[in-house]
């Protein structure tokens, strides 16, 4: 049996934090959602451009181990883009860290205590494993509250990414 800590099951005063150190204990499987469309064996990269802050340049590469968190990154980034394009909803992808990961701090213990989101970051690539097919969409009216949500964050200076 597997004694390794779980991190979703895990009360928050509990949880270990996952830093570079830590990150070989966290089970996959790991998610990225996206507007990008790749293949298999493609790699996913530090240094693209942001898909939520027009022209930020990001250092690291974001991912999760729950498949929602990764729905709503695809969702998010087809909306924010203002056009789908060929992307049409969005993809979700299964990938796998080709190096060291920790906590995304952006959401870890931001909302909620602990990282129920499972999300994490990393400075090395993610390899394309495949796609996830099918995946749940949000209905039109609560992805509109979380952009109405993000609006707000902007309007009051809020919407900071620690990258």
């Amino acid at each position: 049996m597997d004694e390794r800590a779980d991190p979703v099951t895990e009360r928050a005063g509990d949880r270990v934090p996952v830093t570079p150190e830590t990150c070989g204990d966290v089970p996959g499987p790991f998610f990225h959602g996206t507007r990008a469309v790749l293949r298999a064996g493609d790699e996913l990269v530090p240094g693209k451009v942001s898909n939520f802050q027009a022209g930020r340049v990001m250092r690291h590469v974001y991912f999760a181990a729950v498949l929602e968190t990764a729905v709503w990154g695809a969702e998010l980034a087809i909306a924010l883009a203002g056009d789908a394009g060929d992307a049409g909803r969005g993809h979700v992808y299964l990938v796998e860290p080709l190096g060291p990961f920790e906590d995304d701090p952006n959401v870890t213990d931001k909302r909620f205590p602990g990282n129920p989101t499972r999300s994490y970051r990393s400075r090395h690539p993610l390899r394309v494993v495949g796609e996830v097919e099918s995946w749940p969409a949000h209905p039109p009216e609560v992805v509109r509250g979380m952009l109405d949500g993000l609006a707000a964050l902007r309007a009051q200076g809020r919407d900071v990414i620690e990258d």
